[in-house]
């Protein structure tokens, strides 16, 4: 049963959100998402950048809300804490996007334009490896889906997904080695 707090009570409003109450856990967002979307934002320079960080660290601080010691200082601290290893991972993401896109790039620079029929052709690889995504087991398919889609480590897919990191290991082999599978077999079927 959720409690009504005045938003004012700090101390009311983390104690309620230490217990999992969704009144806290909304006034928690409420008190303090404008001073993480201002690091984020500051830190990062782009506003949706910096919502998709404030957002991560909320739900970040929700799953681990028993890991906050108030005797070791204020819940502020505690969520500029999670915020700076958010925007850490939001930096470190973008440099591997700009890496990735420097050496596409620098290969486009060296090989000649693709003919139109192979962005035919990469279209429908796409859609083909998302289909045969879609086959491999619900847990090999999120560890994938983190781990590409949204650029996650595994060591953070482990953290959003609650599994043991050596789980995310194995499930990110085996899913990757069904494709590689389903696909050659694919392709030869196509030769």
């Amino acid at each position: 049963m959720a409690t009504t707090l005045r938003p004012r009570d700090d101390q009311l409003i983390v104690e309620a959100f230490l217990r999992g109450d969704e009144d806290g856990c909304r006034l928690v967002y409420e008190q303090w998402a404008g001073l993480v979307h201002a690091l984020a934002r500051r830190a990062l320079g782009d506003p949706c950048e910096a919502e998709d960080v404030t957002q991560q660290v909320f739900i970040a601080a929700w799953r681990d809300r028993r890991g906050f010691r108030p005797e070791r200082g204020t819940a502020a601290s505690w969520l500029v804490g999670i915020a700076r290893h958010k925007i850490a991972d939001a930096l470190a993401a973008r440099a591997r996007r700009a890496r990735l896109a420097d050496a596409v790039r620098s290969d486009q620079d060296v090989e000649p334009r693709l003919p139109e029929g192979h962005v035919a052709q990469q279209a429908v690889d796409r859609v083909l490896v998302q289909y045969e995504l879609s086959r491999l087991p619900r847990a090999q398919r999120e560890v994938l889906q983190l781990a590409f889609y949204a650029d996650l480590p595994q060591s953070q897919i482990a953290a959003r997904t609650g599994l043991p990191l050596g789980t995310v290991k194995s499930h990110a082999r085996r899913g990757m080695h069904a494709l590689r599978l389903r696909l050659e077999c694919l392709d030869q079927t196509a030769r």
